[in-house]
């Protein structure tokens, strides 16, 4: 009696290449989704920079706020609420990102709780290293001033652990001058924030663009990162995905039409 043609091998090999051929179209179609999202991401982004600057009051429509658009304020900054968003690098160099709150508006005394202001990333500092080393002093010029910037609808995060910082922000609402070293957080909501500082937070983060420098006199790099929005990557991804998916079907299609010539000699 012959041998069957359908033994464990081939049996194993079309169920392998099937699957092989299904989960690189499943690969291939995702990338051509990221694709998408980039492109609106970018239409985002073009649209929010085509606006014409927006200057920032304390009763400004949110829906004018628009992500990307360019900005202005005028205020006060708020130094004893300054936090450091850590593992914010920069060309390589571990740093923090300083984010200050301004309070906006034509009060130039020190906010009551309640009082409206915004939260200003202000710039980009290196993180010290070594045995001694120290940040610089972090406050911001007193008095009334006037920046620019970009909106974004709230602070970029990072990867973390869930509830890393739970607790971080707390030394800022233990009194009126602010703690001897800022907080550091890897991730920042706005909602945190108007927790423990009473604050009432413009519904947007603005990333200062205009020139800014510590007391020191050290200036603040303002090279704000931007999303990746190059979709022809993720399309040139999925190409090869679907590439692959062809092979696997091409292999199971010439596996298959010879299991079945051979059955049909069998038979």
């Amino acid at each position: 009696m012959a041998q069957s043609p359908f033994s464990f091998r081939i049996v194993s090999a079309l169920v392998v290449l099937a699957v092989v051929a299904v989960v690189c179209g499943s690969l291939g179609r995702w990338q051509l989704g990221r694709a998408a999202e980039r492109e609106a991401l970018l239409a985002n982004i073009t649209a929010g920079q085509a606006q014409p600057p927006l200057a920032l009051g304390a009763n400004t429509p949110v829906a004018q706020m628009a992500n990307w658009r360019p900005a202005t304020a005028t205020g006060q900054w708020l130094n004893r609420y300054t936090i450091l968003l850590a593992n914010r690098n920069h060309e390589g160099r571990p740093g923090y990102w300083v984010a200050t709150p301004m309070l906006i508006g034509q009060d130039a005394h020190l906010p009551e709780p309640g009082a409206k202001a915004l939260l200003v990333l202000r710039g980009w500092i290196p993180r010290p290293l070594g045995a001694g080393s120290a940040l610089p002093p972090l406050e911001a010029p007193p008095g009334i001033h006037t920046i620019t910037g970009s909106l974004r609808d709230r602070v970029p995060r990072m990867f973390e652990l869930s509830g890393a910082d739970n607790n971080a922000l707390t030394v800022l609402s233990s009194g009126t001058t602010g703690p001897a070293k800022p907080p550091e957080v890897q991730n920042l909501d706005l909602a945190d924030v108007e927790t423990v500082t009473g604050l009432k937070l413009v519904p947007a983060v603005l990333q200062q663009t205009s020139a800014a420098s510590l007391e020191d006199g050290t200036p603040l790099i303002q090279n704000w990162p931007t999303p990746s929005v190059d979709a022809d990557k993720n399309r040139g991804y999925a190409i090869q995905w679907f590439a692959f998916a062809a092979i696997a079907l091409g292999a199971w299609l010439v596996i298959a039409w010879r299991t079945l010539r051979a059955w049909r000699r069998h038979v």
